[in-house]
């Protein structure tokens, strides 16, 4: 048995004491001091287990069930929200929502890939995979956002861009183009949130922002775990290798600088607890959306530039 696996047993069974404990109620002193002691306990071994966890463990926490979606942030950050549908040209893409809402007073559009809860509502999402229709729809909204002056907030939550037969059809691939293009030019303060997946170009197609704020559990890579081990080594047997070598986790991609600030979850991760998780994300949103609307729509642009101009960059030495 591994430590991870050990220390989780333990936790376990303090879980089980502290409920027993919980029912039979705190009216008691000594009993409230026992609760206050097995709490934090508990909460000290989640965070010895979270430390010890692999890349392939973090992809798995990242694609938890009980995660909070999109709409979870939206419900709890946002006020008012209008959600806008459809593309103007095809038809409306459930895995992305967008709309205009207010962040603490202030007139923002939100956008984000949104995963479903049960098997009838993840159909209904497509399991957060967008077609071209969703990033058409993504960018039009983006483009109200411009000509209104209101700053675009991101919710990135995808496992990739939809690789069906009538999403390649309707021109996939130029679809996001399109967006990392456009994204690029737009004159307002632009956030994203990696909050779970972020898959290859699927997230990328709301992804160029001048902020990128990542969970701690959240990944975000070119390729899954699972697509690279199947290219790699024809198969899906070494995802937990490929997931090693992609640096697909938080703490990598704040070193490598392709994010800019890492968002602490929960103790457990932010499955555990969506409004504790929802308010560790505001504290840092609200921060780096303030620095952002002190900037000038030329210097906006200037620093997305910069910022992914640096991406890449390796050393001679």
């Amino acid at each position: 048995m591994s430590s991870k696996e050990s220390i989780e047993k333990e936790v376990e069974v303090f879980e089980k004491a502290l409920s027993e404990m919980e029912r039979l109620g705190d009216d008691n002193e000594k009993v409230r001091e026992e609760i206050e002691k097995l709490r934090k306990k508990i909460s000290e071994l989640q965070k010895e287990i979270l430390s010890q966890l692999n890349p392939w463990q973090r992809t798995k926490l990242a694609r938890h069930e009980n995660r909070p979606y999109s709409l979870d942030y939206i419900k709890r950050l946002f006020t008012d929200f209008e959600e806008i549908h459809g593309d103007r040209k095809y038809a409306d893409d459930p895995a992305i929502v967008a709309g205009f809402c207010f962040y603490k007073g202030t007139p923002v559009v939100v956008i984000g890939q949104q995963k479903g809860r049960n098997l009838k509502e993840r159909q209904f999402r497509n399991f957060g995979m967008p077609q071209p229709e969703g990033y058409r729809k993504a960018i039009r909204v983006m483009k109200m956002a411009e000509k209104f002056g209101k700053p675009i907030i991101t919710f990135i939550d995808t496992p990739g861009a939809y690789p069906g037969v009538g999403a390649e059809e309707r021109g996939q691939a130029e679809a996001i183009a399109y967006n990392l293009r456009e994204m690029a030019k737009l004159r307002v303060p632009i956030i994203s949130n990696v909050i779970g997946e972020g898959g290859s170009g699927g997230a990328l197609g709301i992804g160029v922002s001048n902020r990128i704020l990542m969970l701690e559990n959240a990944i975000y890579s070119v390729i899954s775990p699972e697509s690279c081990s199947a290219i790699l080594w024809k198969d899906q047997e070494h995802a937990k290798e490929a997931a090693e070598n992609l640096k697909l986790t938080s703490s990598d991609l704040l070193k490598f600088g392709i994010i800019d600030e890492i968002v602490k979850e929960p103790e457990g991760g932010a499955h555990k607890d969506h409004d504790k998780a929802a308010n560790l994300l505001d504290e840092v949103l609200e921060k780096h959306l303030k620095e952002l609307q002190n900037m000038s729509a030329d210097e906006l642009i200037e620093d997305r530039y910069r910022k992914f101009r640096k991406m890449g960059v390796v050393s001679g030495e």
